[in-house]
Formats: C-alpha cells, sequence, structure tokens
C-alpha cells in the first residue's frame, strides 16, 4: 500500500485514544491530555474499560461501544492487545491508525510475531498503520497533538517526518524556541506500514506543505522510496539528516569496489540522484529550510556570494567558511565599486566583502545592498551587522527590510550579539527573510543551496542524443546462466574479457596461457613489450603477491618473470594453486591517468557503480564516487566530476584533456551490465587508462552470486532501467515506426516535435498556450520513471538520420496503481492516420498488463477528435462543469478504481 488513506492521518473528523488513561505520567495519558489541550475541534473518544471520565469526556469500554467508525485511531495499550484492537478498528470501518506501543516483535499466541498479526489484522480492511513504536503525529493547522510529546508544534508550512522518537521530542523543543512552524510532524518509528516512501508521495501533493524534512536511519524499500523521493523533490524542496555516517565498509573484500563502496556513499548517491538534499544536524536541516523554502532562492546562478558587513572581522570569517566550503566570492566589476563609492566613505574595503565601516548607518547598509542586488556579479548578498553604539540592529533591519522582501536574489542575513540582536531577528523572521546567528552558518546554508541546485539540475539536464551501440546482451546472459550452473563465484579472467568485450568496454590485447610455454607463444603472437600476470584462484589482488611484471621485452626476460612469480606464490601463499598466466600487450599510454570503475552490491539499493582513481592503491586514495544505475552521459560525468582525480582529466601544462565521453560511457555500460546480468555482484575494471585517444581496460575481476527467482531480475534495481523488452516495429500508413517507452536521450527530438504542434494542439494537450517547453518540462517528459508512469512515442529516422518523434501517449499511475491519468498528443500534420489509435491502444495494454485499475483523462470540450478516439476504444465520457469532458475506462475492477 501506499498514499491510500492517509489523509485519514492529517485531516480526521474524529479521533479515539485506545489506552487513554487518567493516571499521571502514563502514556495513554499524555497522548489524552495533548489531544484535548491542542485545540482540535473534531470528537474526542477516549477508550478504557475501567474509566467512566476522563478529563471531563465520557470513556468507552470498547472500541466496539463508539458512536462510529473513528476518523483516526491512536493506540496506547500494551503490545499483545494491539492486533485484536486494530481487527476490531478495521471491521467498524476506521482506516488509520497511530501505534504508539512498543514491543510487537514478541511472539503471538498462533505463530509469528505481534507486528505480522498486527499487519494481517489490518490487511483485509485497507487499515493504515503508523508505527508501532512511535511518539505520534501531530497536525498543527487543525490542532492535533495525537503523541506523547511533551511540547506542541506551531503551525507552519513545513513537514517533518523521523524515525528517531528521541529526535522527534528533540526537534519539537528545538523549533518551538525558534518560532518555526509545521504543516505535520510525524513519528514514523518502526514504519512497519507507512513508511517513508508512502509519506513522501503525501506531502508532495500537499498544498499546505512547502518543504519535506527528513531524518532517517535506515531505508527498507529502495525502489518505492527513491520513485517518492525523485517524485518529491521535483515538487518542493526536500530536506534530510541521514544517521549512520561512520559505519565502516569491510577491508578484506574481494574487490576494491566492495571496499570503497561503504553503505554511507551510497546513501549520499541515492539522496543525490533523488534531487533532495543531505545535512548532517538538525541545526542544518533547519538552516537549508530557511532558505530553501524561499521561492527567490530558485536562481542561484554560478553561486557567486557578496558580503557586506560593518566589520572587517566577520567578513573575513565569511569569506574563510565559503572558500573553504568550496564557494565562490563575488568579483565586482569597476562599475559595481564606483556605484558603491558614491555612498560610502573613503576609506570602505572597495572589494568583497564590502566592508562599510563599523560607524555605518542604516542608510549606508540600504546603499550598499541595493547597489549589490542590483549587480551583475554577485548571485546572492549575505548581510552581516555586528552590534555599534551608533545604530541598533533593529534600526538597520527596518531599513532594510523593504529591499529584502523585493529582492529577486537570495539575502541572508546575520545579526551578531545576544539580547540586543534579538528585535531584529525578530523582524527578519516575521517578513520571512533566512536569518543566522553567525557568518558560518548563514555561508553554511548557502553552500547547502548550491549543493541543492546541484542536485535539482541533474533532474533537469537532458543529455544529448547519442545512445549507444546496443550491447550483445543474449550472449553475455547466456555466457553468465552457464558460469552460475557451473558453480563459478570468482570468473576466470578469460571469461571477464568476454563479458567486458559484450559491452563494448576496450580492452588491451590479452592472451590466457597454461603454462610458461604456452606464455611465450602468446607474447610472440600478441608482440613485445608485454606485461606478464599470474592466475590463482586464491589470489584476488595479483600485486600482494608480486604476480604482475611489466615491460617485458623478450622471451628471456618473460620466462624468468614467470619463473620469479612461481617461486614467490609459493613461498607467500603455499596453499594457493598457480592456474596459468595472462599475457597483455603493454600499453605505452604515458599520459594516460590510472582510474578504478566497477560495480558493487548494497543490501539496501542493490547495485551501484563506482569510479574513482586507481591503481594498486586504490583503498588508500580513498578518492570515489558511488552513482546507482542506471546511468547516462550527464549521470557518468556528474561522478566524474566528483572525484578528486577528475582534475587530473582535464588538460594542463600541455597535457590534452582525457575523453570524458569515452570515459562516462564505460560507467554507462557499467550500469547496463548491473541491469542485465542478475548474477553479477562484483566488478572491478583496475587499472583503466583514460587519456586524450580514449580508454583501456587493463584488468578486471568478477563476482557473481546465484541469480534472484525467474522473472525477478530487476527486483535488486533500486531504479527501473529503460524497458527494451517493449520496443517494437508497427506498421502504419506511413510506413514502418519504431513504437517504444520514451528515454532521457529523447530531449532534443521531443523540442522539435513540440514545435510541430500547431497552437490549437498545444492548448488541447497542454489546457492553455506555450511556444517552448522549459527545460524543468522537457526533462519531466522524456526522463520518467518506469515504476510509475509510461510514455510511448512513435518515431523514426529523420531527414539527417536523427530520431524524430511522430506521437507520444503518456500515463502516470498513482502509487497504488489504482488510477492513472494518460494524454496523448500527434503530430499536427500526421493527424487522421492511425497513430492516435495505435498508441492509445498500447497504453491500454501496458495498464492492463500492470494490473492498474482504470485509466483516465480530461480533454477540453471542443477536443472532438480525442473524444472520438476515447468512444473508439471503449472509454466513457463524462463532461464537467469546468468546460472538460472526464474519459474513463475499467480495466481490473478489482483494483477498487472508484
Amino acid at each position: 500500500m501506499s498514499v491510500r488513506y492517509l489523509d485519514h492521518f492529517f485531516t480526521p473528523r474524529s479521533v479515539a485514544v485506545v489506552g487513554a488513561s487518567a493516571r499521571p505520567g502514563s502514556v495513554g495519558a499524555t497522548v489524552f491530555a495533548n489531544l484535548a489541550a491542542g485545540g482540535f475541534r473534531g470528537a474526542i473518544w477516549p477508550v478504557n474499560p475501567r474509566s467512566g471520565e476522563i478529563g471531563g469526556i465520557k470513556a468507552f469500554r470498547d472500541v466496539a461501544d463508539l458512536p462510529g467508525a473513528p476518523g483516526l485511531a491512536v493506540i496506547c495499550t500494551p503490545a499483545a492487545t494491539v492486533p485484536a484492537i486494530v481487527a476490531r478498528l478495521g471491521a467498524m470501518g476506521c482506516r488509520a491508525a497511530v501505534v504508539i506501543s512498543a514491543g510487537l516483535d514478541a511472539p503471538a499466541p498462533g505463530g509469528g510475531t505481534l507486528r505480522q498479526a498486527m499487519l494481517d489484522a489490518a490487511r483485509p480492511h485497507l487499515l493504515r498503520i503508523l508505527g508501532p513504536n512511535c511518539v505520534g503525529l501531530l497536525v498543527p493547522g487543525i490542532g492535533l497533538n495525537a503523541s506523547f510529546a511533551p511540547t506542541a508544534a506551531l503551525p507552519g508550512r513545513l513537514a517533518f517526518v523521523a524515525q528517531s522518537g528521541a529526535l522527534v521530542t528533540t526537534v519539537l523543543d528545538w523549533a518551538r524556541e525558534r518560532r518555526i512552524g509545521f504543516s505535520c510532524f510525524v513519528s514514523l518509528g518502526d514504519g512497519t506500514d507507512v513508511d517513508f516512501g508512502d509519506l513522501l508521495d503525501y506531502l508532495a501533493g500537499d498544498p499546505g506543505t512547502d518543504a519535506i524534512l527528513l531524518y532517517a536511519e535506515s531505508v527498507r524499500q529502495a525502489r518505492k522510496f527513491m520513485s517518492a523521493a525523485r517524485s518529491a523533490a521535483r515538487a518542493k524542496p526536500t530536506v534530510i539528516v541521514k544517521a549512520g555516517r561512520t559505519a565502516e565498509a569491510a577491508h578484506a573484500a574481494f574487490s576494491h569496489t566492495g571496499a570503497l563502496a561503504g553503505a554511507d556513499l551510497v546513501y549520499d548517491a541515492a539522496i543525490r540522484r533523488a534531487g533532495m538534499l543531505r545535512v548532517f544536524t538538525t541545526a542544518e536541516l533547519f538552516d537549508a529550510v530557511a532558505i530553501l523554502a524561499r521561492p527567490r532562492a530558485a536562481g542561484t546562478g554560478a553561486g557567486r556570494l557578496a558580503i557586506l558587513t560593518n566589520g572587517g572581522g566577520p567578513g573575513v570569517l565569511a569569506t574563510d567558511a565559503l572558500v573553504a566550503g568550496g564557494g565562490a566570492p563575488a568579483r565586482l566589476a569597476e562599475a559595481t565599486l564606483a556605484r558603491l563609492d558614491a555612498g560610502l566613505p573613503p576609506n570602505w574595503s572597495r572589494a568583497n566583502p564590502v566592508d562599510i565601516i563599523g560607524d555605518a548607518p542604516a542608510a549606508r547598509y540600504q546603499h550598499a545592498l541595493r547597489v549589490l542586488l542590483e549587480s551583475g556579479e554577485a548571485d546572492a548578498v549575505l548581510l552581516i551587522h555586528a552590534p555599534t553604539a551608533i545604530v541598533t540592529s533593529a534600526e538597520v533591519a527596518r531599513a532594510v527590510l523593504p529591499a529584502l522582501r523585493q529582492a529577486a536574489k537570495p539575502v541572508l542575513c546575520c545579526w551578531l550579539g545576544g539580547a540586543g540582536a534579538a528585535p531584529a531577528r525578530s523582524l527578519c523572521a516575521e517578513a520571512g527573510v533566512p536569518q543566522f546567528d553567525t557568518p558560518e552558518e548563514a555561508v553554511r546554508a548557502w553552500l547547502q543551496l548550491l549543493d541543492y541546485q546541484r542536485n535539482q539540475a541533474l533532474l533537469t539536464e537532458v543529455p544529448g542524443a547519442v545512445r549507444l551501440a546496443p550491447p550483445q546482451r543474449e550472449e553475455a546472459r547466456a555466457r553468465m546462466a552457464a558460469l552460475a550452473a557451473g558453480g563459478a563465484a570468482v570468473l576466470p579472467e578469460e571469461e571477464v574479457r568476454a563479458l567486458l568485450s559484450a559491452y563494448g568496454i576496450p580492452l588491451v590485447a590479452t592472451a590466457s596461457a597454461v603454462d610458461e610455454e604456452d606464455a611465450v607463444q602468446a607474447a610472440a603472437r600478441i608482440g613485445y613489450p608485454v606485461a606478464l600476470k599470474i592466475v590463482s584462484p586464491e589470489v584476488s589482488h595479483k600485486s600482494d603477491v608480486g604476480g604482475v611484471a611489466l615491460d617485458l621485452d623478450d622471451e628471456a626476460a618473460l620466462r624468468q618473470a614467470a619463473r620469479a612469480m612461481r617461486q614467490r606464490l609459493a613461498a607467500l601463499r603455499p596453499g594457493a594453486r598457480l592456474a596459468g598466466f595472462t599475457v597483455q600487450a603493454m600499453a605505452r599510454r604515458p599520459q594516460a591517468v590510472e582510474l578504478i570503475a566497477g560495480l558493487g552490491t548494497d543490501p539496501v539499493f542493490g547495485p551501484v557503480v563506482l569510479f574513482g582513481q586507481g591503481g594498486v592503491a586504490v583503498e588508500a586514495a580513498a578518492d570515489s564516487a558511488i552513482g546507482l544505475p542506471p546511468l547516462n552521459r550527464v549521470l557518468a560525468r556528474d561522478m566524474i566530476g566528483r572525484t578528486r582525480v577528475a582534475r587530473l582529466l582535464g588538460a594542463y601544462r600541455g597535457r590534452p584533456p582525457a575523453d570524458l565521453d569515452a570515459l562516462a560511457d564505460v560507467l554507462v555500460r557499467v550500469g547496463q551490465m548491473a541491469a542485465d546480468l542478475p548474477a553479477l555482484c562484483e566488478l572491478d575494471i583496475n587499472p583503466l587508462l583514460a587519456d586524450s585517444a580514449g580508454v583501456l581496460a587493463l584488468d578486471a575481476r568478477m563476482r557473481i552470486a546465484p541469480p534472484p527467482a525467474a522473472g525477478d531480475a530487476l527486483a535488486r534495481l533500486a531504479i527501473l532501467p529503460y524497458p527494451d523488452e517493449l520496443e517494437r516495429r508497427v506498421d502504419t500508413r506511413i510506413g514502418v515506426l519504431t513504437l517504444r517507452p520514451i528515454r532521457p536521450e529523447d530531449g532534443a527530438a521531443h523540442q522539435v516535435f513540440f514545435h510541430a504542434l500547431t497552437p490549437e494542439d498545444v492548448h488541447f494537450r497542454l489546457f492553455g498556450s506555450q511556444r517552448e517547453l522549459s527545460p524543468a518540462q522537457l526533462a519531466r517528459f522524456t526522463q520518467i520513471d518506469y515504476a510509475r508512469e509510461m510514455a510511448f512515442i512513435l518515431t523514426r529516422p529523420g531527414p539527417a538520420g536523427e530520431g524524430e518523434t511522430l506521437g507520444v501517449a503518456r500515463l502516470v499511475t498513482d502509487p497504488d496503481n489504482i488510477v492513472g491519468e494518460f494524454a496523448i498528443v500527434v503530430r499536427s500534420d500526421l493527424k487522421g492516420q492511425g497513430l492516435g489509435s495505435l498508441l492509445l491502444a498500447a497504453l491500454l495494454d501496458y495498464a492492463r498488463a500492470r494490473g492498474t485499475g482504470a485509466i483516465v483523462g480530461l480533454a477540453l470540450s471542443d477536443n472532438t477528435r480525442m473524444h472520438a478516439l476515447a468512444r473508439k476504444l471503449g472509454f466513457t465520457l463524462c463532461s464537467a462543469a469546468d468546460g472538460t469532458v472526464e474519459m474513463r475506462r475499467v480495466l481490473n475492477p478489482q483494483a477498487g478504481a472508484p
């Protein structure tokens, strides 16, 4: 289940407290007291078998005695009683329960655990459960405090969801002191039913929530979380504190990838891929929200910050924090400096930070702020005021507030001092202006905003139309199946090379040899100089036993190296078997950088792609980035750019830059392998050489594990890859076309397709006029989540061989797959050719196969072509008062579609 019935938690008309008590200090008494004192205007029903009245309100002996089904039930009874209470509530028609009780991992009388018994009792009635083992739920806007928190929440427009009960009570107290309000405050507890994914889906569409804050300790259902997080982050700022950062990776892993792909790095990659912002403390969480939730934070330009201060020291502190965090101080142009000169004393700093001197009156702040806001060199302004006897902080705040409210770019305020600065802080807080206690805090918030904008850019950046040649999937799958059937775990080198070759990863010329004589013959075929490496099933890293020899120029050198390797292996690993040698051509690429590309498996998020600095000291360098497959060039190049070694891949000192597209393509291919080969659990390509001539893999190793059950090959992936199996060729009146799902690389073609639509067709599709698709719209239309939506396109090669989009049919389902909303548009000059029927029929087949309950669409009342198409394919049409026509077709009545 997902968002179904979640509205009962946030907008109940009545609340029953099961286990309400008058006994001071008990959970039931605290929850009931909080609820009664919160101002909730609906009915409150205490349930207690031994009390006739609690807090002046009539108590009921059992839930069966209630006047009706409660909109929300809060259960505070012993764990053993919870399953039966849930069953009775569900039978009454209750659809939401907060289970505060703990201890549900205890055995149930009929077998299993009380937790499972609770879920089994709820399932037939579709009753949703928040918890168990949680603090409860607060919705301040309706006075709902269904929790045992010691402090109530103020109303506001921030949603807070946390797994930790202790953190819930701490943040509530912290936020109240700072007058931070919430649309809702949710303690997730164990998250047995309602989890992060469910709440993200609900809150993304909640009009009363401007930003979503999460405190997470773990995620259980990675794909559900990623789909919900990506959807929520597109809709509104979503910030997460992820605890558990310091878990150590396994140092004795089979591969370097396994050692480097620590759990926290994987969470970091998932958060970045979802477009959220990760912070590391609760203070940072609210610092980020102070600026993220403001509309003007949307545009940060190049991230250049101007610092306006009346004291040199605070300005220096802010600059140090900015530069140390990777930020960029704005470089003020001469014209800007001249404008500042006109209103500042001769001894001002004439640079950024703009130090307007300690005796600055409010008017001086007004002048400098206006100039900086109007300058083209600053993307944001940090205003710092240190207390002086000349003018109070409040006077300065009142003077600059009009400009702050109207500013077209972000402005952050820092009012230094204690009680004397409190009035200025209050004025900013009331005006909704971000304000911070120290320059470092303000700079940190600015840097967080830049991180957030970079993550959001990845959601909207459309990759180029370049598409890699398809890999030899069937050959690779057959080879992998044979290896798995034979019980292989660590693959022989020749099999590793064959699999990499099937995916188009460039390899150095290599041959396998069973012994020294065979190695000599192989070297003769390849040509000297060569490299020689041992092959031993018991040795993962050859260099650990001196099993690699380079630059062997002739037969004598090769024989000597082979004999020395055999002796070293026997001495260092007496039990290891020498299975042969690998002979490779020496790659003479003196300007190449040694890199690593690999694949690991995370227990939560499944396969992850790793990139970083390679070579024998890869763990010591610890310079790596993680990405979740599938990847495209945009995502792959972002991974590359997040490493220190990326600086060595650019041009410097006469060296040409490395071919970053070729390098990115290797990462994309590794991601494809993760999707196509479910048995593959670890891969190291190390070293992977990269220079201006391209990339070349010198060595690689793979480990496989028993694949998942049949038909479940994609279950381990957190993000579904492009569904190749849905591609097909179709005969139409205008020739043979390709019908397939849309891809991110279709962005350019989709823009051309949009330009080919008449204004009338744009109006019919978008219910308005529009000449151009924005980058965000283009990304939203082409970078879809295949787990939740589908867009089929009809395409053919254009005049220059590029892909040409002729029509699109789109389906977006709710998270429960009960109802999907569809839309369809065909290029205006190709109407009447049957393309619309073809696309809509394909969408119906897809929805039916997925078990979608019904699909609906809206059309304008004068869009008669769409009405006729819908009737032809079995839709029922119903006119609405707003001038639209709803088109509905039920596909699966059992799904519960309305």
